[in-house]
């Protein structure tokens, strides 16, 4: 009896535990990560970011974007160097947090990012502008 009882307690501990590391890799938000994180999606898209890679239909274009720079604050705004040109505006998690949509200042243009990575020190994203597929790898600088 003492067996059967060690038994029944041993699966049921083995079935929490296949629960538990099931609900922690289906909590990935983003197909490229992170799956846990101990900050919020607001912390982690809070930075100043520079390219690390950028591809309109998988072409190469990250040479262009050298002295490019975006910035997304914890209060919702958004702003952008390159060269001589700037812009700002607001951004928002849209669609479950699965976008974040900018709503551009100044003249700029709205767009809607689609988040594909979004850790600490990598943010990934693209937009579409028209067909063309713009698909951006940003690290923190």
């Amino acid at each position: 009896m003492k067996f059967l009882n060690s038994f029944k307690g041993s699966i049921i501990m083995m079935f929490a535990l296949s629960l538990s590391l099931f609900a922690l890799t289906s909590c990935n938000k983003y197909d490229d990560g992170p799956g846990i994180s101990l900050r919020t999606r607001t912390e982690r898209v809070s930075n100043t970011w520079k390219v690390e890679n950028y591809k309109v239909n998988g072409s190469d274009f990250t040479s262009l974007l050298n002295d490019y720079r975006e910035t997304f604050t914890k209060s919702g705004n958004y702003s952008y160097t390159w060269n001589s040109l700037n812009g700002t505006g607001t951004w928002v998690f849209q669609n479950k947090d699965q976008e974040i949509r900018l709503t551009g200042n100044d003249n700029q243009s709205s767009r809607t990012f689609i988040i594909l990575k979004l850790e600490e020190k990598s943010f990934w994203y693209y937009y579409m502008d028209g067909n063309d597929k713009h698909e951006i790898h940003l690290i923190p600088g």
